[in-house]
Protein backbone atom coordinates (compact mmCIF):
# COMPACT_ATOMS: atom_id res chain seq x y z
CA UNK A 1 0.00 0.00 0.00
CA UNK A 2 2.67 2.30 1.13
CA UNK A 3 4.72 1.70 -2.18
CA UNK A 4 1.20 2.54 -4.66
CA UNK A 5 1.06 5.56 -2.47
CA UNK A 6 4.63 6.78 -3.55
CA UNK A 7 4.12 5.54 -7.27
CA UNK A 8 0.78 7.82 -6.81
CA UNK A 9 2.60 10.55 -5.55
CA UNK A 10 5.33 10.79 -8.08
CA UNK A 11 3.01 10.65 -10.65
CA UNK A 12 1.11 13.85 -9.52
CA UNK A 13 4.24 15.47 -8.81
CA UNK A 14 4.90 14.92 -12.72
CA UNK A 15 2.10 15.40 -13.55
CA UNK A 16 2.03 19.10 -12.24
CA UNK A 17 5.17 20.07 -13.19
CA UNK A 18 4.58 19.07 -16.94
CA UNK A 19 1.54 21.18 -16.19
CA UNK A 20 3.75 24.36 -15.33
CA UNK A 21 5.93 23.56 -17.84
CA UNK A 22 3.05 24.02 -20.59
CA UNK A 23 1.98 26.77 -18.85
CA UNK A 24 5.04 28.97 -18.88
CA UNK A 25 5.51 27.64 -22.44
CA UNK A 26 2.01 29.59 -23.62
CA UNK A 27 3.02 32.51 -21.44
CA UNK A 28 6.69 32.93 -23.49
CA UNK A 29 4.62 32.33 -26.70
CA UNK A 30 1.75 34.75 -26.18
CA UNK A 31 4.63 37.28 -24.96
CA UNK A 32 6.27 37.22 -28.51
CA UNK A 33 3.15 37.52 -30.31
CA UNK A 34 2.34 40.14 -28.04
CA UNK A 35 5.49 41.73 -28.79
CA UNK A 36 5.29 41.56 -32.75
CA UNK A 37 1.65 42.49 -32.47
CA UNK A 38 2.73 46.42 -30.80
CA UNK A 39 0.84 48.83 -32.89
CA UNK A 40 3.44 51.38 -34.20
CA UNK A 41 2.18 53.39 -36.81
CA UNK A 42 -1.52 54.11 -38.65
CA UNK A 43 -1.51 54.27 -42.88
CA UNK A 44 -2.58 58.17 -43.17
CA UNK A 45 -2.84 58.63 -47.00
CA UNK A 46 -3.59 55.37 -49.51
CA UNK A 47 -4.38 55.23 -53.31
CA UNK A 48 -4.72 51.58 -54.43
CA UNK A 49 -3.97 47.95 -52.57
CA UNK A 50 -1.82 47.98 -49.81
CA UNK A 51 -1.03 44.52 -47.55
CA UNK A 52 0.66 43.51 -44.73
CA UNK A 53 1.99 40.16 -43.88
CA UNK A 54 1.98 39.98 -40.21
CA UNK A 55 4.31 38.10 -38.26
CA UNK A 56 1.45 35.65 -37.24
CA UNK A 57 1.17 34.53 -40.81
CA UNK A 58 -1.83 36.29 -41.62
CA UNK A 59 -1.99 38.63 -44.46
CA UNK A 60 -4.36 42.08 -44.14
CA UNK A 61 -5.58 44.09 -46.59
CA UNK A 62 -5.02 47.41 -45.16
CA UNK A 63 -7.33 50.96 -45.32
CA UNK A 64 -6.63 54.54 -44.38
CA UNK A 65 -6.30 54.42 -40.33
CA UNK A 66 -5.21 50.78 -40.45
CA UNK A 67 -2.87 50.42 -37.82
CA UNK A 68 0.82 49.09 -38.60
CA UNK A 69 2.17 46.25 -36.42
CA UNK A 70 5.87 45.58 -35.25
CA UNK A 71 7.01 42.60 -37.52
CA UNK A 72 4.87 44.15 -40.81
CA UNK A 73 5.96 43.32 -44.24
CA UNK A 74 4.10 46.41 -46.38
CA UNK A 75 3.73 45.69 -50.02
CA UNK A 76 2.18 48.00 -52.30
CA UNK A 77 0.38 46.58 -55.53
CA UNK A 78 1.52 48.18 -58.75
CA UNK A 79 0.03 51.54 -59.04
CA UNK A 80 -0.45 51.83 -55.07
CA UNK A 81 1.16 54.62 -53.18
CA UNK A 82 1.05 55.03 -49.72
CA UNK A 83 2.12 56.83 -46.72
CA UNK A 84 2.66 56.22 -43.49
CA UNK A 85 3.02 57.42 -39.86
CA UNK A 86 5.03 56.38 -36.92
CA UNK A 87 5.08 56.54 -32.89
CA UNK A 88 7.41 58.94 -33.00
CA UNK A 89 6.32 61.37 -35.87
CA UNK A 90 7.96 59.79 -38.12
CA UNK A 91 6.63 59.26 -41.65
CA UNK A 92 7.49 57.10 -44.88
CA UNK A 93 5.61 56.83 -48.40
CA UNK A 94 5.77 54.06 -50.43
CA UNK A 95 6.10 53.44 -54.55
CA UNK A 96 4.50 50.99 -56.44
CA UNK A 97 5.26 47.51 -56.36
CA UNK A 98 7.89 48.01 -52.97
CA UNK A 99 7.84 45.46 -49.71
CA UNK A 100 9.46 46.74 -46.42
CA UNK A 101 9.46 45.36 -43.37
CA UNK A 102 8.74 46.98 -40.32
CA UNK A 103 11.61 44.82 -38.56
CA UNK A 104 11.77 46.97 -34.75
CA UNK A 105 10.23 50.07 -33.50
CA UNK A 106 11.12 50.29 -30.48
CA UNK A 107 9.81 54.39 -29.28
CA UNK A 108 9.23 55.79 -25.60
CA UNK A 109 9.15 59.56 -25.03
CA UNK A 110 10.76 58.72 -21.86
CA UNK A 111 13.51 56.50 -22.47
CA UNK A 112 15.61 57.16 -25.17
CA UNK A 113 18.21 54.62 -24.31
CA UNK A 114 15.85 51.61 -25.39
CA UNK A 115 15.25 53.46 -29.09
CA UNK A 116 15.91 50.81 -31.76
CA UNK A 117 14.37 51.48 -35.24
CA UNK A 118 14.91 48.96 -37.79
CA UNK A 119 13.37 48.88 -41.12
CA UNK A 120 13.97 47.04 -44.65
CA UNK A 121 13.53 48.08 -47.72
CA UNK A 122 13.51 44.55 -49.58
CA UNK A 123 12.69 46.20 -52.97
CA UNK A 124 10.83 49.54 -54.60
CA UNK A 125 11.34 52.94 -53.24
CA UNK A 126 10.15 55.26 -50.36
CA UNK A 127 11.16 58.25 -49.31
CA UNK A 128 11.27 58.93 -45.36
CA UNK A 129 11.21 61.85 -42.72
CA UNK A 130 12.86 60.85 -39.40
CA UNK A 131 10.77 61.44 -36.40
CA UNK A 132 11.61 62.01 -32.77
CA UNK A 133 14.07 59.53 -32.97
CA UNK A 134 16.37 60.08 -35.46
CA UNK A 135 16.69 63.48 -34.11
CA UNK A 136 17.94 63.19 -30.36
CA UNK A 137 19.35 58.98 -31.29
CA UNK A 138 20.81 58.99 -34.90
CA UNK A 139 22.50 55.66 -34.49
CA UNK A 140 19.29 53.89 -33.52
CA UNK A 141 17.69 54.01 -36.95
CA UNK A 142 18.75 52.45 -39.77
CA UNK A 143 17.11 51.22 -43.60
CA UNK A 144 18.44 47.83 -44.71
CA UNK A 145 18.61 47.47 -48.23
CA UNK A 146 20.00 44.60 -50.06
CA UNK A 147 22.95 46.76 -51.47
CA UNK A 148 23.75 49.02 -48.40
CA UNK A 149 22.83 49.96 -45.08
CA UNK A 150 21.21 53.70 -44.45
CA UNK A 151 21.88 55.34 -41.24
CA UNK A 152 20.34 58.79 -40.58
CA UNK A 153 21.11 62.15 -39.78
CA UNK A 154 17.71 64.07 -38.92
CA UNK A 155 17.06 63.71 -42.82
CA UNK A 156 14.34 63.84 -45.31
CA UNK A 157 15.80 61.04 -47.79
CA UNK A 158 14.62 59.15 -51.23
CA UNK A 159 15.67 55.31 -51.62
CA UNK A 160 15.03 53.03 -54.68
CA UNK A 161 16.12 49.88 -55.29
CA UNK A 162 15.88 48.28 -58.72
CA UNK A 163 16.38 44.86 -59.54
CA UNK A 164 15.10 44.71 -63.46
CA UNK A 165 12.09 46.61 -62.34
CA UNK A 166 12.47 50.32 -62.36
CA UNK A 167 11.37 50.78 -66.40
CA UNK A 168 8.94 53.25 -65.31
CA UNK A 169 10.98 55.57 -63.06
CA UNK A 170 11.47 58.86 -64.76
CA UNK A 171 15.18 60.05 -64.53
CA UNK A 172 16.78 63.23 -66.16
CA UNK A 173 17.94 61.46 -68.71
CA UNK A 174 15.22 59.58 -70.04
CA UNK A 175 16.91 56.25 -69.85
CA UNK A 176 16.16 53.27 -67.13
CA UNK A 177 17.99 53.41 -63.79
CA UNK A 178 20.30 50.97 -63.29
CA UNK A 179 20.43 47.69 -61.17
CA UNK A 180 21.30 48.46 -57.65
CA UNK A 181 20.28 51.35 -54.90
CA UNK A 182 19.48 54.53 -55.63
CA UNK A 183 19.30 57.61 -52.85
CA UNK A 184 18.18 61.04 -52.72
CA UNK A 185 18.91 63.69 -49.42
CA UNK A 186 16.52 66.47 -49.52
CA UNK A 187 17.32 67.71 -45.92
CA UNK A 188 19.90 66.95 -43.23
CA UNK A 189 22.45 63.70 -44.29
CA UNK A 190 22.47 60.46 -44.52
CA UNK A 191 25.64 57.69 -44.43
CA UNK A 192 25.44 54.13 -46.73
CA UNK A 193 27.72 51.62 -45.32
CA UNK A 194 28.18 48.19 -47.09
CA UNK A 195 31.19 45.27 -47.24
CA UNK A 196 33.30 47.47 -49.51
CA UNK A 197 32.93 51.15 -48.18
CA UNK A 198 30.81 53.88 -46.63
CA UNK A 199 29.88 57.17 -47.98
CA UNK A 200 27.86 60.64 -46.11
CA UNK A 201 25.49 61.76 -48.36
CA UNK A 202 24.25 65.82 -47.59
CA UNK A 203 21.75 68.04 -48.58
CA UNK A 204 21.21 67.95 -52.37
CA UNK A 205 23.37 65.24 -53.44
CA UNK A 206 22.51 61.43 -55.31
CA UNK A 207 23.96 58.36 -54.67
CA UNK A 208 24.36 54.78 -56.13
CA UNK A 209 25.10 51.36 -54.78
CA UNK A 210 25.31 48.49 -57.39
CA UNK A 211 25.85 45.98 -55.25
CA UNK A 212 27.64 44.80 -51.51
CA UNK A 213 30.59 44.02 -52.90
CA UNK A 214 30.78 47.44 -54.76
CA UNK A 215 31.03 51.13 -52.23
CA UNK A 216 28.90 54.15 -52.40
CA UNK A 217 29.79 56.52 -54.40
CA UNK A 218 28.27 60.33 -54.93
CA UNK A 219 26.10 60.95 -58.05
CA UNK A 220 26.20 63.99 -60.34
CA UNK A 221 22.58 65.61 -59.84
CA UNK A 222 22.05 65.43 -63.60
CA UNK A 223 22.92 61.57 -63.55
CA UNK A 224 21.07 61.14 -60.07
CA UNK A 225 17.29 59.26 -59.62
CA UNK A 226 14.97 61.43 -57.68
CA UNK A 227 12.51 59.44 -56.04
CA UNK A 228 9.27 61.28 -56.31
CA UNK A 229 5.80 60.75 -54.76
CA UNK A 230 2.32 62.19 -56.23
CA UNK A 231 1.58 65.30 -54.10
CA UNK A 232 -2.15 64.14 -53.27
CA UNK A 233 0.40 61.20 -51.39
CA UNK A 234 3.53 63.44 -49.62
CA UNK A 235 1.87 66.37 -48.88
CA UNK A 236 -0.28 66.82 -45.63
CA UNK A 237 -4.08 67.19 -46.86
CA UNK A 238 -6.97 65.36 -47.48
CA UNK A 239 -6.52 61.55 -46.77
CA UNK A 240 -6.55 59.45 -50.07
CA UNK A 241 -8.68 56.53 -50.75
CA UNK A 242 -8.76 54.44 -53.73
CA UNK A 243 -8.47 51.16 -51.88
CA UNK A 244 -9.82 47.56 -52.17
CA UNK A 245 -10.31 47.77 -48.31
CA UNK A 246 -12.92 50.30 -47.15
CA UNK A 247 -14.25 51.24 -44.16
CA UNK A 248 -12.02 53.18 -41.62
CA UNK A 249 -9.89 51.49 -39.61
CA UNK A 250 -11.33 47.59 -40.25
CA UNK A 251 -8.44 45.11 -42.04
CA UNK A 252 -9.82 42.68 -44.04
CA UNK A 253 -7.79 39.50 -42.79
CA UNK A 254 -7.47 37.02 -46.20
CA UNK A 255 -5.33 34.29 -44.40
Amino acid sequence: MKQLTSMRSRHSHANLLHFWRLLCLFALLAWGGAVYAQVVGTVTHLSGVLTAKRADGSTAVLAIQSKIQQGDTLITESNTYTRVKFLDNAEIVLRPGSQLVVKSYLYDADKPEKDNISISLVKGGLRAVTGLVGKRNHDAVSFDTPTATIGIRGTHFGALFCQNDCGGVPTSSGSTPQNGLHVDVAQGAIVLTNPAGQQVFQTGQFGFVANLNTPPVVIPPAQGVPVTMPQSISKNGPSTQQSAAKGGNVDCIVQ
